[in-house]
């Protein structure tokens, strides 16, 4: 099963670090953000990945290319061509195919675009900005269950400010950024059938996925969503990438599934 990644957005609420990489290379911890995603696919055994890329994809193309440069030791004879690669690294066998959507494209159009890469069964999608310790295993699992065309993972959304609990004038309880408690959101981690690329996408720059197809989806009675109770966080703004890079400096990255 093949894993999308939507890469090509512009970031503009990150723009203090998307002026001059894509949103998806911000690094947390050292690494891509985008690497903390695949990370956690491939710990769960999938390793075959299509990237949609838009902005500044050639970044994400270089950090690629240059992938076994980064991560081995390295001899070079110089005078010649000869590199020798040395040790190896985690992510050996990972496939990686990097495809140019548009730079103005919108999420339907990306993955639209991408169809000629995917197969002829069920794929994984999800957003290059997000974070979470999604059971992607149990996530599939639920998805095969049900026979519809998709699924996508509801998560609550973190809160932002600290919650007050009040009794009269008096403050009872005081809790620091809760989780909200009632009602889901879309957290990405898509599964989709082959079929919707068929029924409910079309070429066209301005679609967006969360719209038209997704609302038609739920519509036919095509959609159902598996229920992820535990961490997710979005990287939207710098404040939230600074709440992930604390967590990953601090050992207390809860996505860090893998070993």
């Amino acid at each position: 099963m093949k894993v999308v990644i939507l890469c090509g957005g512009q970031g503009t609420r990150l723009r203090e670090e998307t002026e001059v990489r894509p949103k998806p290379m911000v690094e947390i911890g050292g690494r891509p953000i985008l690497w903390h995603i695949m990370k956690l696919y491939a710990h769960h055994g999938f390793a075959e990945f299509v990237l949609c890329l838009g902005y500044k994809g050639y970044i994400i193309k270089d950090f690629f290319l240059n992938y076994e440069a980064r991560m081995k030791d390295v001899t070079v004879r110089l005078g010649s061509r000869e590199v020798k690669f040395h040790n190896g690294h985690d992510e050996d066998g990972w496939s990686i195919t990097l495809a140019e959507t548009g730079e103005s494209a919108m999420t339907g159009a990306r993955l639209h675009r991408v169809r000629r890469y995917l197969d002829s069964g069920p794929f994984c999608l999800t957003y290059g900005d997000g974070l979470g310790d999604v059971n992607i295993t149990d996530l599939i699992r639920f998805h095969r269950s049900h026979g519809k065309l998709a699924t996508v993972t509801g998560v609550r959304p973190p809160g932002r400010f600290g919650e007050l609990e009040l009794d009269g004038r008096k403050v009872s309880a005081f809790a620091e950024k809760p989780q909200v408690t009632s009602g889901f959101i879309n957290g990405g981690f898509f599964v989709f059938e082959r079929e919707f690329l068929d029924r409910y996408l079309e070429d066209r720059d301005d679609l967006t996925l969360e719209g038209e197809p997704l609302q038609r989806l739920a519509a036919d009675g095509q959609l159902m969503v598996w229920e992820h109770d535990g961490f997710w966080q979005p990287m939207d703004t710098y404040r939230e990438w600074k709440t992930l890079e604390g967590l990953w400096e601090t050992g207390r990255a809860p996505w860090k599934v893998w070993d």
